[in-house]
Formats: structure tokens, C-alpha cells, sequence
């Protein structure tokens, strides 16, 4: 191979590297799949980087963390989570920072079943009542704390149908397999728009605030792309797409 063709490979290679950037592997809570997804478009098309994203429950992702999965970003749901993977050495001390507080509905496809008190949870006049599994996902604890403090959570729970996280919670409601379920208002509200049917803002203080943080974690301490990318969801231009999901900040 000549100088000048093996010149010219180096060049192509190194173009080819500059205009894809790195790949950063994230780990983000379902409730935020709505947003996530245009903020890592906005995020790629500004920085180069690429976000490779898998959603699910921040119980789920801390296990996995814990045992070695290659997650360098955690985008959590709570601020327990990333406070208790840096305490145990898993996330890089200092990264974490909160970016959206998070709210809870109660939400029928169908018009007219949700009233706007919420007391179709004390009638009872329904088959299933679709939430989060409590015991893995943050949003399923809040649902369960709401309806402890309306006093209808042991009475309702023969018709829990248990979600593995807010996104399976969602779709069991939206298709009409459960008759109504708890869902993040990000799921069914977008840019001043409510999805169809009937819904109830459940009220600040029935459930602990939903303050959500996202965290460098030790995998990727060392990963531009995973430093860009919180950097990023910092931004003016990240903050405008959460708000639009009716997240506060």
C-alpha cells in the first residue's frame, strides 16, 4: 500500500470516528421513555454521540449494576437509588443531580370512568386496577402509598393486575385489559394535551414526592459521551422536552 492511499484510509477512518462520536449505554427509568426518546435524538444530532438506551425499573437496573451490567448512565425515577450507587462505590461521587419531579394519575382509556375527585376508587365499580409492582418500580410504591392514605388500598387489591414496571402498567390500562391503572402523567400528556379518556391528577400529598436524579455511574466515568450526555440533560433544550411531559423541574 502506498503513502498516499494508506494516507487517505487514516483520514476516512478518522472522519468516520469524528462524525460518530462515542456510544454511551444508559440505563433510564420507564416513566421517562416518552421524553428520553427526544432528548437522545436532540443529543445525537448536537454532539455526535450516540445514546444506546434500554428503559425499564430502577429496582431492576440497580441489580443489574450491582452485578456488572455495562451500564455507564443511570436516568432514575427516585433519588434513592442513585444516592445508594454512589454510597456503595457504582456511581461517580458528586455526578448525581435531579432532573424532573415526576407525578402520578389515574387514567381510563375510556371517557367518563375516572371522575375528577378520584372517587371511583372508593366505589370499587370496576374489574381491574392496573399499577406498577410496588416492590420494584417507584411510581407502583407511590400508587400504593395514595391509595393507603385514601383508605381503599386493602379493599382494592383483589383487582390489582401488577405491571413490571409503569410502561407494562400503562399498556394493560390503554388497551382495556385493566379497567383504569395508575400511570405517570408523562405516558398520557403531552405539550398541553391530555391522551383520550378520563383522568385524575392524584394530589401532591397523597404520595412521596417523585424527585428524579440521574447519576454518572463507575462504568462510565471515563466515557465523553457519557459526561456530554448529562451535561445535555442540563440544558435549556432537554428541560423544554421535559416540561412538555408536565414534569416539574
Amino acid at each position: 500500500m502506498n503513502a498516499l492511499k494508506f494516507l487517505g484510509l487514516f483520514a476516512c477512518a478518522l472522519i468516520s470516528r469524528l462524525s460518530f462520536g462515542a456510544e454511551v449505554n444508559v440505563a433510564v427509568a420507564a416513566n421517562f421513555t416518552g421524553p428520553m426518546e427526544k432528548i437522545a435524538s436532540a443529543f445525537g444530532r448536537e454532539s455526535g454521540h450516540k445514546a444506546t438506551i434500554a428503559y425499564g425499573t430502577v429496582g431492576k437496573f440497580y441489580s443489574q449494576i450491582k452485578n456488572g451490567a455495562p451500564f455507564e448512565v443511570l436516568i432514575s425515577s427516585d433519588a434513592e437509588t442513585p444516592a445508594r450507587l454512589e454510597a456503595e462505590g457504582l456511581a461517580s461521587p458528586g455526578s448525581r443531580f435531579p432532573y424532573a419531579i415526576g407525578k402520578l394519575v389515574l387514567w381510563s382509556a375510556k371517557p367518563g370512568v375516572v371522575d375528577e375527585k378520584g372517587e371511583v376508587l372508593k366505589r370499587g365499580a370496576f374489574g381491574h386496577l392496573a399499577l406498577a409492582n410496588p416492590k420494584m418500580a417507584v411510581y407502583g410504591a407511590a400508587a400504593v402509598e395514595a391509595m393507603n392514605k385514601l383508605g381503599v388500598a386493602s379493599a382494592l387489591e383483589p383487582k390489582f393486575v401488577l405491571g413490571e414496571s409503569i410502561t407494562q402498567a400503562y399498556q394493560f390500562t390503554a388497551s382495556g385489559n385493566a379497567d383504569l391503572g395508575f400511570v405517570a402523567l408523562s405516558q398520557i400528556y403531552q405539550d398541553g394535551r391530555f391522551a383520550p379518556g378520563s383522568h385524575w391528577l392524584i394530589p401532591a400529598e397523597l404520595y412521596p414526592q417523585l424527585r428524579q436524579e440521574a447519576v454518572l455511574l463507575a462504568k462510565g466515568k471515563d466515557n465523553e459521551a457519557a459526561v456530554a450526555l448529562l451535561a445535555f440533560l442540563k440544558s435549556d433544550a432537554a428541560r423544554q422536552i421535559i416540561r412538555a411531559y408536565g414534569y416539574e423541574l
